[in-house]
């Protein structure tokens, strides 16, 4: 048996998964949990996969690795590639300030225009995730840390690097989805766009390198600098895509940290109205995506203040009425990526003595979060991408309550796979891919989804719409 490891360094922790590079069937598994926070030392990442490839039992047998990271995090690197500063990540939202402006200044002081002129050069409209908002960021607010800065790379990146063992910056590598979610790389062109890193840095940056960004299976370096091969690695949200065997017209909708709407498509989409990034997959076509910066802490949330678990939150949401009797939860409790509102907060509309109920506050907040996602999704058919069906994943898809109201609110129907690590299992194909070679990443067959269908009811996204922040 040939194996293959892939691992996922999300924004939680650290996963690990050895599988049969034939079959993709799991033989080992280990994970070890990341700091919580926006903006943590990349230290604390490599400590945590240590630990969890010794919970998975090594890599001495492996033939391929690949690293599938979360997206957007900047990580700054001296000329010795030592890090710079603390990586904030994706969900840090200082940069929100730095994301209007570089909207506003490539627009020549027109919004509007700015816009348009982002979403032309790389699919998409900045927003505080964009590792280029970071960057303007820290030109701004520490321009002493930029003066050091010799390198500029992503989680999956750094890990790539630590993992082969070199020093030289030279050898940093990353993949067409990651660089895609940096703000200054235009996918279907597959190059960076200097421009826009000079935009955001104010000042040349030909003295910066980036990753050299590989082909989805080509062979960026070895483990230890003699190993296993290791693969370019890829965004976590592709990773995921590729792990669940996503074709064009599936949809992924992931309920973890953040919500993240993922639809594998054979054109590029670029909106000009911030909602849909237009970012690539792992194997060359493309991943327009609607992320939320409010996920399953939505669920977490609500559970803490009724003082119960999740499946009772589950229970007493399944017992209230389909509308939580007109209380609508906007949840946007950590600000918003999908719509822009970084500075929003949450909030309980339509309460009356009559709805104020345990289990209408437990409804409403179910609702939030299917509601959230679902306006990713008509963000996205709106470019006339298809959506033919929904596979949702992460911790809270396993919720009671999720898998019976998803299909009503989604309009679609729903499938649920078997839970794993699928961010990890894309990685790990992608490792058996750069073994195996050829156009197409192996096929590895899933098992054990289920099919969950239900009369759609549209009157819960529009009842929602009457209270969001925002208008199209």
């Amino acid at each position: 048996m040939t194996l293959v490891a892939g691992i996922d360094s999300s924004t939680q922790s650290s996963k690990v998964l050895v599988c049969d590079a034939a079959t993709g069937a799991v033989v080992r598994e280990g994970r070890a949990k990341h700091p919580d926070g926006t903006e943590v030392a990349p230290a604390a990442w490599w400590t945590a996969l240590q630990q969890a490839i010794a919970e998975a039992g090594g890599l001495d047998d492996v033939e391929a690795v690949s690293v599938s990271g979360q997206q957007h995090g900047m990580v700054c690197l001296d000329s010795a590639g030592d890090v710079v500063r603390d990586a904030l990540l994706w969900n840090d939202t200082r940069s929100g300030r730095a994301a209007g402006e570089l909207v506003v200044e490539l627009g020549d002081g027109d919004v509007v225009a700015g816009r348009r002129a982002w979403a032309e050069r790389i699919g998409s409209v900045p927003v505080a995730s964009l590792t280029v908002t970071k960057l303007r960021w820290l030109a701004d607010a520490e321009p002493e840390n930029l003066d050091r800065v010799a390198a500029v790379c992503l989680p999956h990146d750094w890990i790539t690097w630590k993992l082969s063992g070199s020093t030289d910056l030279a050898d940093l590598a990353t993949d067409r989805s990651d660089a895609s979610g940096t703000g200054y790389f235009d996918s279907a062109a597959n190059s960076y766009l200097p421009e826009l890193l000079e935009l955001a840095l104010r000042r040349d940056p030909s003295a910066i390198r980036l990753p050299r960004v590989a082909a989805p299976n080509e062979v960026v370096g070895r483990l230890g600098g003699s190993g296993a091969a290791l693969g370019p690695g890829c965004g976590d949200n592709a990773g995921a895509a590729l792990g669940l065997g996503l074709a064009p017209g599936m949809t992924s909708v992931s309920l973890g940290t953040s919500g993240v709407v993922g639809v594998v498509s054979d054109t590029p989409v670029k909106d000009a109205s911030g909602l849909v990034a237009g970012f690539a997959d792992a194997t060359g076509r493309y991943l327009p995506l609607a992320v939320t910066l409010n996920g399953a802490q939505i669920l977490d949330a609500a559970a803490r203040v009724l003082g119960v678990d999740h499946d009772e939150l589950a229970r007493l949401a399944l017992a209230a009425v389909p509308d939580a009797g007109g209380a609508v939860l906007v949840p946007y409790f950590g600000g918003e990526r999908t719509p822009n509102l970084p500075d929003a907060n949450a909030a309980l509309h339509g309460l009356t003595y009559a709805n104020f109920s345990r289990e209408n506050l437990a409804r409403a907040a179910f609702n939030g979060l299917l509601t959230l996602l679902a306006e990713g999704m008509e963000a996205i058919r709106v470019h006339g991408v298809d959506i033919n069906e929904v596979v949702l994943t992460g911790g809270a898809a396993r919720s009671a309550a999720v898998q019976a109201l998803a299909p009503v609110i989604f309009g679609t129907d729903v499938v649920v796979p078997t839970p794993g690590e699928y961010v990890a299992r894309g990685a790990a194909r992608q490792a058996a891919w750069v073994l195996a070679g050829g156009d197409t990443p192996p096929h590895w067959e899933a098992e054990g989804a289920q099919r969950l269908v239900a009369e759609h009811d549209p009157s819960i996204l529009a009842r929602y719409r009457e209270f969001r922040q925002w208008s199209e």
